[in-house]
């Protein structure tokens, strides 16, 4: 008897991808691994950690989930100076914990080096929601609680819903509802969810309830990845961070500082 096939994960997906349009020759090699300051300083750009390439490319991953800051600031990242970026990357796939994050920055860092070399280029955000231009007597639904993107959504007249994981939010709040139930996104004409969901693995069981929205857009810092599996899933739009300015990002993020200044918004669209 012939065992079911499981589906493909969207990172052993995306690894495939990269996998083929890097080809035969030599992967890039890892330069270096850039951590913001432990413990966090409750700063959004201490959220987020990077992995930069010998091509200059940098790829950023989210770095509170868990205990995940103080495991990598505990690492010895020089071992990982001038190592197969590629074999990095796999960590996302098939590592546990604070490894996968490195994996997913390297994802991110390989998708970017790609983009560069093929000379691709994608457009500046019109907005800060990955263009979902949210409409009067929409209902728009939200993966997570992000407070900073609640105005942006409800200032149109558009309904909002939060999907959250976290039960002591859950309830009515001022112009929108928390809910712990997934299933109060199938409703939804539009979604927004950012890119801790390819981190936390909730992404195909998010995407799930979403089969009736016209438009579903992933954004935030770590959305860097090559578009077409997540295009392939149902999300109609990427909104990242292209990083213009690479040696004062780097230097930003390892001080706590801002570092927004040294990048731009961008959204790639299905």
């Amino acid at each position: 008897m012939m065992r079911a096939m499981l589906p493909a994960t969207v990172a052993a997906d995306l690894i495939a991808l990269i996998e083929s349009r890097l080809g035969a020759g030599p992967a890039p090699r890892v330069r270096a691994v850039h951590l913001p300051p432990a413990p966090w300083t409750g700063s959004k750009d201490g959220e987020f950690g990077a992995v930069e390439l010998d091509s200059g490319a940098l790829g950023l991953s989210y770095v509170l989930l868990n205990n995940t800051l103080a495991t990598l600031t505990g690492l010895d990242g020089q071992r990982l100076i001038g190592s197969d970026a590629l074999a990095l990357a796999r960590l996302w796939r098939d590592g546990q914990g604070a490894e996968r994050t490195l994996g997913f920055a390297a994802v991110n860092a390989l998708s970017r080096h790609l983009f560069d070399r093929d000379g691709q280029v994608p457009p500046d955000a019109p907005d800060s929601i990955g263009g979902l231009a949210p409409q009067p007597g929409e209902h728009i639904g939200m993966v997570g609680f992000f407070p900073p993107l609640v105005k942006p959504v409800t200032e149109h007249g558009a309904r909002l819903t939060v999907l959250e994981l976290r039960a002591d939010l859950a309830g009515s709040h001022p112009g929108f509802e928390v809910t712990l139930d997934p299933a109060a996104l199938q409703p939804c004409d539009k979604v927004l969810m950012t890119s801790t969901v390819l981190l936390n693995d909730t992404l195909d069981a998010v995407l799930a309830h979403c089969r009736n929205a016209r438009a579903v857009a992933m954004i935030g810092p770590g959305a860097g990845c090559l578009p077409e599996p997540l295009f392939a899933r149902g999300v109609t739009a990427l909104g990242g961070t292209w990083i213009a300015d690479g040696a004062g990002f780097v230097a930003a993020l390892r001080s706590g500082a801002p570092w927004g200044r040294f990048a731009r918004k961008v959204v790639w669209r299905r």
